[in-house]
């Protein structure tokens, strides 16, 4: 697919049991309206398709025992070279708890590319054999369990459309963001001033916009310093270099 300038579009191609999941929230506000005009295109495939069988089994008992069924390899693998078949060579990631945690580094890099393909899990995981064999990079959101990984693929996917060039109206507002800078974004304040006895800090009311400046970046070093210790001491070491 293409769009109207004859550019390839960022293509995010979703492998899942539950194609009906999606777009979902991507349908929505700034993906909704980018994938509308046409910015991004969004692919699923049905697992399902590829089971050899009349019942459509993609699943089977782990070798050892144990509770839960595992994706077959043989299922997921045709999946995959049905995926990866078209088009250009896509990051092939594998949504797991166990992965690297996704960070807006990796993020960026995804964006940057061509497009994705995102492998969602279910039942247990996906057999091991199919994910070396396809050298899947596993990426996870944190340290919680899912029913399966279609949530996960549309967050990574909305992390990554949200920063394409045209999808967000001002450019400023990605520079500022959270883990831009190595820290956590700074508070923000709207009308009405005063709230329940809650004034808005008076130097965002000053108009004096080097104060204001200053102010945002010492309340982004307090918020991270407080809370995320472990970014902290990587700012600290690279004084606001991108983690």
């Amino acid at each position: 697919m293409t769009v109207s300038d004859g550019m390839p579009k960022w293509t995010a191609r979703v492998l899942t049991l539950f194609p009906e999941m999606f777009p979902g929230p991507l349908g929505q506000s700034l993906a909704g309206q980018a994938l509308e005009k046409g910015v991004w295109a969004l692919e699923t495939v049905d697992i399902r398709a590829f089971a050899g069988d009349k019942h459509r089994t993609v699943d089977d008992a782990p070798f050892g025992g144990g509770p839960g069924m595992v994706m077959r390899p043989d299922v997921v693998d045709a999946a995959i070279a049905e995926a990866s078949g078209t088009g250009s060579a896509l990051p092939l990631i594998y949504l797991s708890p166990r992965g690297r945690p996704l960070d807006q580094t990796r993020v960026r890099e995804l964006a940057s590319a061509p497009g994705l393909v995102v492998l969602c899990g279910r039942f247990e995981g996906v057999d091991e054999r199919v994910l070396e064999a396809r050298d899947v990079e596993e990426i996870s959101l944190g340290d919680f369990v899912l029913s399966g990984g279609e949530p996960a693929a549309i967050a990574l996917i909305d992390a990554c459309v949200r920063i394409l060039p045209g999808v967000m109206g001002k450019a400023e507002s990605l520079e500022e963001e959270s883990f831009e800078r190595g820290l956590l974004e700074y508070p923000h304040y709207t009308r009405p001033q005063l709230w329940q006895g809650r004034a808005v800090p008076e130097v965002l009311v000053s108009g004096h916009h080097a104060r204001v400046r200053e102010w945002r970046l010492a309340e982004a070093e307090r918020v991270t310093r407080e809370r995320r210790p472990d970014l902290w001491a990587r700012y600290q070491g690279g004084r606001g270099s991108p983690p």
